[in-house]
């Protein structure tokens, strides 16, 4: 697990373990990989893992009743996946994870996340942080779906969008943005 410390590092800042504790911390994780195209959770499942990503694209989004994917989000290397909620409650899951890519992740069960908190008291400030600005990013984006036009929210969405998910079919990004597959064509043509 050595070789994904720099990952898991970058992927819990600003959390500091002292590094006398840095390994004990690295046992909590397992590597399993998904193939294209795999669910990692399906709706009405429950999340029994929080996960960081080393390799690849994730999809979160429901379906509507006739069929159609609405995707709400995308896990990429160095970030958190899974399905939060769920994974919290342990409840059924509204949503699918679907591999866009091969992907590799670290994961840990919700008791070992659990006991994070309690052997770790970093950890405290940690998931005050991250779930402050979880929820900041939701706001964010739920004003720019309300507020932007398609050309506004293509443009805001390509300034900050990471190289990696440029590679997964378009139609994924066009559904994460509200626009059809021609609209999000046409706007990238534009800017080639």
């Amino acid at each position: 697990m050595k070789e994904h410390y720099e990952v898991i590092k970058n992927a819990f800042r600003p959390l500091e373990i002292g590094e006398d504790r840095h390994l004990e911390f690295l046992e909590f994780w397992e590597v399993v990989e998904y193939s294209k195209g795999s669910f990692l959770t399906e709706s009405g499942q429950v999340e029994h893992y929080f996960y960081v990503v080393l390799e690849g694209v994730q999809a979160v989004y429901i379906l509507t009743p006739n069929g159609d994917k609405k995707v709400i989000g995308f896990s990429f290397d160095g970030r958190f996946s899974g399905i939060y909620d769920s994974f919290l409650k342990a409840s059924g899951s509204h949503y699918f994870l679907e591999a866009l890519t091969d992907s590799k992740l670290l994961r840990m069960n919700k008791a070992q996340y659990d006991s994070l908190f309690e052997l770790y008291p970093e950890f405290n400030e940690w998931g005050r942080v991250v779930h402050q600005e979880l929820l900041i990013g939701r706001v964010q984006r739920e004003v720019e779906l309300i507020t932007m036009d398609a050309k506004e929210r293509f443009d805001v969405f390509m300034k900050r969008c990471p190289e990696k998910l440029l590679t997964v079919p378009q139609k994924y990004l066009a559904s994460y943005l509200n626009m059809t597959p021609e609209t999000f064509s046409r706007m990238r043509k534009r800017i080639s």
